[in-house]
This record gives structure tokens, sequence and C-alpha cells, in this order.
């Protein structure tokens, strides 16, 4: 008996000390909820360009744009979003969630750290204001239970009300902005009241991750984070179906407040990066000396140039025809970095960052645009991978291809004119449309994604976008990305990741994080990348698109570059390099509205110019580094094969050692035999040849539909051969004769007629020889 007594009084101490342990772990310096309006001021953080000098001094939380405002003046619309979204049980829970309390037990015991969310809102008040910020930066379960048992005192001692107006005016929603009405300011430049349903909604999706969904750095995102908002607001009974759609579809205004900031782009990409990388706990924590890879001299210069150039654009005087209504172009964006280093030395994301009227607070160099031909380098250097040269001959003529949808996808060249046979140096360098397509679809069009993310770009993994178009910038990028990419051909093929914090220091100078280096391995070869620089440099092979002397042209030394303009010209970009700086200029508009006739080489080759000139004046003149293993060739300029006798032209190419060709150019004597000799120009991949007799319209795989409201008979469709040297030809339907023409071009009209019709044509060339063209298959429904 008295064992027994023993054991239980030992049990019972156990339990006793066990209790204290307990309450200890969890209780011990567990701040009142009585303490809830009360912070403490944190030391602010400071930012520098590389050289020391002040960029911006980061505010201490909820000091600077921290406004708060009675619950009368937040939307209603802010209020139910906030709820939809963070704690959809708010006016009903106790302050905590009991299946969340289960999730960060089991969590726990697995991996002995709190890896799940799902803190209801309540909570996060707690842990944002009440919690010291080591204990807020810690994902542990003991975090985890103290906030809930403040969560619960917080529910004892205020209204659910109040609780919502504090977490409202007290939570982060980036951009410097604390609260509700701070975030308003910052990114509409309005009060919160003005806020509509949509405005309030992308507002409401921020404070899970601030630095993702930030629409002035990654409006793709924010409006993604945007939808399910409205989606959870739809779920939970606030708004209707309708509602949602229109917000989703709503095209919303940025704008930002002015505050003392130089390098404002710049340093709220600086800002996001840190939260990722420290955590936001960390960062609001303050007291942290940040030191870029900023040149503030030359951001501010490569600002100004692009204010001088857009103004240029504005006025249109000068050029003698200046399209009715000016250009209608009001945005830029440039990004220029050290291909030796990946650092960043300019990036200038708006012509003004407080512009209210021109979403100037949008960083353009981050924000997904379509590239044109400026994607197009990359589209090249796979195919000098493949076993292509810049010696290869293909043909410029109008073509359709096949899709895999079924439909004809006929690219036209910028100037819409056709050369004919032409080597893929001029190709690239004069930025030939249908001879980029025709590489890409001889490569396969997976190729293109496969080099940009080689190259460290992220954007090409949609696979409902991948098609042939992406040869001619029918993707999105970054500017920043872009830029990067080609620093990689600046730089003997290594990989160049941007970098813009060199270090991060406390106030006592111990360093809390360091940047690893930009320069990664070597993803393309040496020689490659040569070859690309060498033909973007050549401003001979540019000569037929841009015309001599252009502004891709630098006064002292040799520069690398690359235009592309949209079709609808909404974007248009010049990214070129020397071997110690690469530029990449966007031009546009940032609500995405169509400028008026502005190319790469009117709008963005101007700024690149400048910026490039401005950069390294004074510098010494660098040549690009020729790598071992490339050999120069005399070669016909007409095949791209070795001088026959018959060769009229010559060029001396460059050749990666082995590739060059081995065959001569000959006299054709009959249709084919050209065809023949320049199949062996490109050891790993066949060249083409012009034929010379060819049926270029319908496209291959055109769908048509009769149309029961019009009258048959005026119901048809052209069909046109077109080539050389060929006479008596026949147009051929359905092995039936169309149509007979005694030279070319040779075309006629044809009546649509329902089901499937295969066209071709046929003709006696000067040898008096029959010549066939290709075959057409289209489909005509009812």
């Amino acid at each position: 008996m008295k064992t027994v007594y023993k054991i239980g009084r030992w049990v019972l101490v156990g339990l006793v000390i066990g209790v204290v342990a307990i309450y200890l772990w969890l209780f011990r310096d567990l701040p009142a909820p009585d303490d809830l309006r009360a912070y403490t001021s944190a030391p602010s953080s400071k930012i520098y360009d590389r050289y020391g000098r002040l960029l911006f001094e980061m505010p201490p939380p909820y000091t600077g744009s921290h406004t708060p405002v009675i619950l009368a003046d937040i939307p209603d619309a802010m209020r139910w979003a906030t709820i939809a979204t963070e704690d959809a049980t708010f006016y009903d829970n106790p302050g905590m969630d009991a299946r969340a309390i289960l999730r960060s037990i089991w969590i726990n015991i697995q991996g002995g750290e709190v890896l799940a969310g799902g803190s209801t809102i309540t909570q996060q008040l707690a842990r944002n204001v009440l919690l010291d910020p080591e204990e807020r930066a810690e994902r542990t379960l003991r975090r985890k239970l103290r906030e809930m048992v403040l969560a619960v005192h917080i529910t004892r001692a205020y209204t659910k009300d109040e609780i919502l107006l504090l977490y409202l005016n007290e939570i982060y929603y980036g951009n410097l902005a604390y609260g509700v009405e701070a975030a308003a300011q910052a990114y509409y430049n309005k009060h919160i009241h003005e806020l509509d349903l949509a405005e309030c909604a992308m507002l409401a999706g921020l404070p899970q991750l601030p630095a993702i969904y930030n629409p002035l750095e990654n409006l793709d995102a924010a409006q993604k984070r945007q939808a399910v908002v409205l989606d959870l607001m739809t779920k939970q009974g606030y708004i209707t179906p309708e509602d949602a759609q229109l917000a989703k579809v709503e095209k919303l205004s940025f704008a930002a407040t002015p505050f003392p900031i130089h390098a404002p782009h710049f340093v709220m990409y600086v800002r996001g990066f840190l939260e990722r990388m420290l955590g936001l706990e960390r960062l609001m924590a303050g007291g942290l000396n940040i030191y870029t890879t900023l040149d503030l001299d030359l951001n501010e210069t490569a600002r100004d140039i692009m204010r001088q150039n857009l103004a240029r654009l504005e006025v249109c005087n000068y050029e003698t025809q200046c399209p009715p209504g000016g250009h209608n172009v009001r945005n830029a964006a440039i990004l220029a970095l050290d291909p030796r280093t990946g650092e960043v030395l300019a990036m200038v994301g708006s012509p003004d960052y407080f512009a209210t009227d021109n979403d100037g607070a949008v960083n353009g160099t981050v924000a997904l645009r379509q590239p044109g031909s400026s994607i197009k380098p990359l589209v090249y250097v796979a195919a000098f991978e493949a076993g292509l040269t810049p010696a290869t001959m293909l043909v410029d003529e109008r073509t359709a291809f096949v899709t895999r949808e079924g439909v004809p996808y006929v690219p036209l060249n910028y100037d819409l004119q056709f050369r004919g046979p032409v080597q893929l140096r001029e190709a690239l360098a004069s930025s030939y449309n249908v001879i980029a397509v025709k590489v890409l679809d001889t490569i396969g069009v997976e190729a293109l994604p496969k080099m940009a993310r080689r190259l460290g770009m992220t954007t090409f993994d949609d696979p409902d976008r991948i098609g042939l178009a992406i040869a001619l910038g029918g993707g999105e990028v970054q500017l920043l990305e872009l830029t990067a990419a080609y620093a990689a051909f600046a730089n003997q093929g290594r990989r160049v990741s941007p970098v813009v914090v060199q270090r991060v220091e406390t106030t006592e100078g111990i360093v809390l994080w360091s940047a690893e280096p930009g320069i990664g391995t070597a993803v393309l070869d040496a020689r490659v990348a040569y070859l690309i620089t060498d033909i973007l440099s050549d401003d001979l092979a540019r000569i037929p698109t841009f015309g001599e002397g252009s502004v891709l042209n630098l006064r002292d030394r040799p520069a690398a570059v690359k235009t592309g303009t949209t079709t609808d010209f909404r974007d248009n970009w010049t990214v070129g390099y020397t071997p110690a700086l690469v530029v990449g200029v966007w031009v546009g508009n940032a609500d995405n509205e169509a400028m008026h006739n502005v190319s790469g080489i009117t709008g963005a080759g101007p700024i690149w110019h400048d910026v490039m000139e401005a950069a390294l004046k004074g510098t010494p003149v660098e040549p690009f580094s020729r790598p071992e293993g490339l050999i120069e060739v005399e070669v016909c300029a007409s095949s791209g094969l070795l001088p026959g006798p018959d060769c009229q032209h010559t060029v001396t190419e460059l050749f990666i050692a082995g590739t060059e060709p081995t065959s001569y150019e000959l006299r054709a004597t009959n249709p084919e035999s050209r065809t023949q000799n320049l199949q062996t120009s490109a050891p790993l991949l066949p060249t083409s040849s012009a034929p010379r007799l060819r049926l270029t319209r319908p496209d291959e795989g055109a769908l048509f539909r009769i149309d029961p409201a019009l009258s048959r008979s005026v119901q048809k469709i052209e069909v046109m051969a077109e080539g050389e040297a060929v006479t008596q030809v026949s147009l051929l339907i359905d092995k039936g004769i169309l149509a007979w023409c005694p030279s070319l071009p040779c075309s006629s009209l044809w009546q649509l007629k329902p089901g499937t019709h295969s066209f071709s044509a046929m003709g006696i060339d000067t040898h008096g020889m029959e010549v066939k063209s290709n075959s057409v298959t289209i489909a005509v429904q009812e």
C-alpha cells in the first residue's frame, strides 16, 4: 500500500512539474492583449548603391505609410474579400481554428517545424502586433500555440469588428504599406473608401505573399491571386458570379504616392527580393544596411535618356510623316547589367515612378511582354547547336505551316517582301520572319523553350502557347530575363543570373546574407555563342533591313544587338551588348495599348544606343574574344557552298570546325540538281532551295466554310502559282485543270464546293522539261 502511495505521489509531482513546464514553455513572456494597440518602432534599414550612396531609408513598421481609418471608411468589398480569403469563419470562431491546431501538431511531429499556414485573422493580428520580430520569424509549434492563446484572449477582450478593424489597419500589404489606407494610396493613389470590388479583391490577396503578388512587379501573378479572392467571395456568398467576372476583367490603373527615394523601381525590386531571401519578419525588424549592385549615376542617366527619347516620339518632329494623333507611346523600361558578374547596374521601370496617369509604378523590366524578333537569337543558337551554320541557305518565300490545330500559319516579313534564297547570317541580322519560322520548324518547336530555360528564362513553359509563332515572339518574357539571356552570348556561353544585392549587414557590421556568384557554368558551346555575337555585330549583314550606319552601331566599338517589334506595335525592344555591358530596352504602353508605327529601330533602338554610349564613354574598347575551334572558309554567296567555276560572288564565312561545306556550287542542269547540291552544305541538317514552281495559294490545311446567307457564285478563293523560268502553267484541282497561263505568276478563282480538295500546278521549264509544284490540300464545309 505504501508503495502504491509513493508511486501516486511521484506521478502527481510529475504532473505538476509537467504542467508548470508547459505553462512556462507556452506562457512565459507572453504579451498581454491590453498592449494590442501599442508597438515598438524598429530601427530603419538603409539601401545603398554600389558606391555607398543612399537610395532609400526604409521606414520601420507602422511609420511613414501607415494611416489608420475607422471601419465605416472601409468598403464592404474589402471586408468581405479579407474574410473570405483569410478566415471564412471569422465571425463564428473563438479566435483560432481547431483543425489548424491539429494540422500544426501533426506537421510538427512529422518534421519538427510548422510549415503549414491556416492562421485565423485574429492569430495573424496577435503574431504581427504582439510577438517580437524574433519569435514572429520562428516556424515552431510553440509559436503557433502561443499565438492561438493570444488569439483567444483577444477575442474575449475585443469585439469581432474591432479585431477586423485592427487587422485591416495593421497588416502589411507590400510596397511599404501597412494597413488598407496606406495600401490604397501606395497602389492606386486613392483613399480606401474610393476602391471598388476589383481593387479591393487585389489588395485582399496581398498579405499572404506581398512580394510575390505585388501587381507593380508581377501583374500576372497578382491577377491570378485576385481571381482566387473573387472566387472565394463567390463561394462564401458575398458576391454573385457575374460580379466576380466583371471584376476579373476590369482594367486597373496603378499609381504611387511620392516619397524621398532614388531609383524607386530598383529599390522596390530589391525590397521584394530581400523579403523572399530573409523573410518578411526579419526585414520588418529593421536595422539592416543593404549594399546593392546599382550604379546610381548610370541609372539616372538612363532615366533621362528614356524621357528625352519618349518626348521625341511624342512631338513627332523628327520625321516627315508622323501618324495622325502622334505615336501614342508613354512607357519604356531599361535594364543594364555586367555580363562578367551578372550585377544589375541600372533598372528603370518607367519614365516616372510616381506618374499617377501612366501606371508609372509598374516595373517594366519585370513585366511580361511579347518580345517580337528579339527572341530570334535563341532560335538560331539552338539551330547552330543542331548543325545549321551561318552559311546555311533557306528560301524566304510565302510558306504555310500546318499547326497542331490543323490551321495554316503563314508568317510574313516585317516589310511584307520575300527575298528568295538567303543565308542564315543575313536572315538573323536582317530579322527575316519566314526564315526564323522555317529554322524553328526544322529543329522542332520545343528547341526554343528548352534553350530559353537553359539561359535562365522562366516564362516559356505554357504548353498551350508553344507553337511556331514563338519564333517571332509569340510568348511573353521579362526584360530582366531576356537581357540576362543575351549576357550568356557575351560571356562565352556561361549562364548569367541577375544579381541586385551584394550583401546585407546589421548595424553592427555582421553579414547576414551575401550574394552567390551571378555567373554559372557553361550552358552553350563558346563557339556557338560567338557565332551569334558575330552575326549580331555584323553591320553589313543587317543592311537589307536596317540600312548602313543605323542606331544599332556604336561610335567607337563593336556591339552585338537585336531589335524586336510585335505586329500590332504593342511592344518594341532592343537588346545588345559589348564584352563589358548588356543593355535591354522595352518601349510600349503599360496598359498594353498599341503604339502607332513605332518599331524597335525607332523606339527602343535610339534609347539603347544612347545608354550604351553614355555608359561606355571613356572606357577601353574591347573586342569580342573569339574562342578556338572556329575557322574561316570562302563560300559562294548564292548558296553557301564552296565556290565552283560558275560562282559569281564569294564571301568569307565563319564555321565551327567540322561543319564547313564540302560540296561545290555547280550550274543547275535540271530542276533537281541544285537542290541536291545544296543539301550537302550542312553536315547534320539539309538546307533548302527555291523550287522553280510553287503553289502559294491557298494555304496548306486551310478550312473554308460556305456561308448560307450568300450566293454560292460569289464564294470563291484564289489559287495561285509562282516561280521562275516556267511557262505553259496549268493550275490543277483534284487532278482536273482549273486554269492555264502562258507564264508566271498564274492565278484563278475557284468556287467553293463541300469536301476535301487537292490543288497543284504543272508547267514547262526553259529546258523543255515538265515541272510540278507542291500539292496543297484544303477542306470546305457547308
